[in-house]
């Protein structure tokens, strides 16, 4: 009787944590939502959302963003896996689709009108999308780790440095894709701004200044905000099962 009743605890433990598994919005008062036409789309439309006497309800008023060069593919987050669609590769130039925390806001000042938590770049930041290194997929600062750690990374985050000027870096978000730093699952990914109105990215989300501007003025780490991505279909056929909120009819 004993193990009877150890085996149907242990049953029952296995059923609850596979049930909260299923829940990855869990706990978040704040949602991010971008959708796009297909996974092939370049081009997406991003939503605010904050839970309001149990309902998700929209924040702010829609606006345009830019999706990887490749559009999107499904990536490791929060979400479970899935099967129906492309798997995000390191160099794909896919932005990863699914459900993702949200994780430090960046930038080239000292500090932001944000919440969030902050971390300034410099110079010697880097983040780390070389497969085989033990800082694959994580910030770090050259002088801290060494020159020769940072040596192939394609990613300085100081770009208006080592870039001719460029503002892409300039403000920006973590999102918490692949945390477990899995060698080839996709590392450095981010909200960003862009140079160019719709330019495509190397696998990040991208947006004008003053939206981002916005975006990180509402943020609240307490309200444990989520970042979702997908492409409108996907979207459609996992929102009762994620409880994801509706969304408008895009404009035409």
């Amino acid at each position: 009787m004993t193990a009877l009743l150890r085996h149907a605890a242990l049953v029952f433990l296995m059923l609850a944590g596979s049930a909260h598994a299923g829940l990855p919005l869990d706990g978040a008062t704040q949602l991010v939502v971008v959708t796009s036409d297909n996974w092939d789309s370049t081009r997406g439309e991003l939503h605010a959302y904050e839970m309001r006497h149990g309902r998700w309800q929209p924040a702010r008023a829609p606006f345009d963003v830019a999706l990887g060069r490749s559009g999107s593919a499904w990536g490791l987050g929060l979400h479970p896996q899935q099967s129906d669609g492309p798997r995000k590769q390191e160099g794909d130039g896919r932005s990863p689709a699914g459900i993702f925390a949200l994780g430090t806001a960046f930038g080239y000042a000292a500090q932001a009108e944000t919440r969030m938590p902050w971390q300034p770049m410099q110079a010697s930041s880097y983040c780390m999308d070389v497969v085989d290194s033990p800082y694959y997929n994580r910030i770090v600062d050259a002088r801290e780790v060494g020159t020769e750690a940072v040596a192939g990374s394609t990613e300085p985050m100081r770009l208006d440095l080592h870039g001719n000027g460029d503002v892409r870096y300039q403000q920006g978000l973590v999102i918490e894709h692949n945390p477990r730093n899995l060698p080839g699952r996709g590392s450095c990914i981010f909200a960003h701004l862009w140079r160019q109105p719709g330019e495509a990215t190397a696998g990040c989300t991208a947006m004008n200044a003053a939206d981002m501007q916005a975006l990180l003025a509402w943020l609240q780490p307490q309200a444990q905000p989520r970042f979702v991505l997908l492409p409108r279909a996907q979207y459609a056929q996992l929102r009762s099962a994620w409880h994801l909120p509706a969304l408008p009819e895009p404009a035409r």
